[in-house]
């Protein structure tokens, strides 16, 4: 079926997207994530410790916290952390804790902060898509000042939405489309090509097991080029950081 989305795109096209690396340099990760008008800041912190449960295992953690800025919709968001946060944060953590051996990371936790500075739908998966950089850029600092032997990391990571729209199977949602989705899903996957997490809910009418392939189908086609576009950031070392740096 042919449709034609408000923004112009294909069905299986995703918005302009980028990855704007070391946006800060506070951190020991930093990214400026952008899908279309939806822009997310995550960073990543490094602590030489871990939570309570999982000291004198020689495991580490990878933890998120997600946040909506005042000011990144057109109505003012309050600073707090809504039980939508908690849930989103708790996916971003699950997603990124799926790509990392935590034994290789060692005693030391890293938490990724996403604070989504403007929001046009599709924020968790770009804070994912995002958060993964940030991550593998703290991995890789500490791997050069000698902290970890390698990388812990194993593969990528990233996510996205589908859904479908006036009948229609679509791929990248942005607010006016996400509103109004009769099925909404969101996809994350490894870059072996395996599924982390499919959250996926019937909005409107219920959808049938032909609607739900094509829906994955849309899904794994943008990560994969959405991966694409990560390794080819991370392609190139970080810049290297002193400790007067962070």
């Amino acid at each position: 079926m042919s449709i034609t989305r408000f923004d112009g795109r294909r069905p299986d096209e995703l918005r302009p997207f980028s990855f704007e690396r070391d946006f800060t340099t506070m951190s020991m990760g930093s990214v400026l994530v952008s899908f279309g008008q939806t822009r997310v800041l995550c960073t990543a912190s490094v602590d030489d410790d871990t939570p309570r449960w999982l000291r004198n295992t020689g495991k580490g953690w990878v933890t998120a916290e997600y946040s909506m800025l005042p000011g990144s919709s057109p109505e003012r968001i309050r600073r707090r952390t809504s039980g939508r946060d908690q849930e989103i944060q708790r996916l971003i953590g699950r997603s990124l804790r799926a790509v990392i051996d935590l034994s290789a990371l060692g005693e030391r936790s890293i938490t990724i902060d996403c604070d989504v500075l403007q929001a046009d739908g599709g924020t968790r998966t770009a804070s994912i898509c995002g958060g993964y950089v940030a991550l593998h850029d703290a991995c890789e600092r500490l791997v050069a000042s000698g902290a970890m032997a390698a990388n812990p990391l194993h593969t990528e990571c990233a996510a996205i939405s589908v859904g479908i729209v006036k009948g229609a199977a679509l791929l990248d949602l942005p607010y006016p489309e996400d509103s109004t989705a009769e099925v909404d899903f969101n996809v994350v996957m490894t870059g072996t090509g395996e599924f982390i997490e499919v959250q996926g809910t019937a909005e409107g009418e219920s959808f049938s097991r032909s609607q739900l392939d094509d829906l994955l189908g849309l899904a794994e086609g943008g990560i994969a080029e959405i991966m694409d576009a990560q390794r080819e950031v991370l392609a190139s070392p970080p810049a290297a950081r002193d400790d007067s740096s962070r």
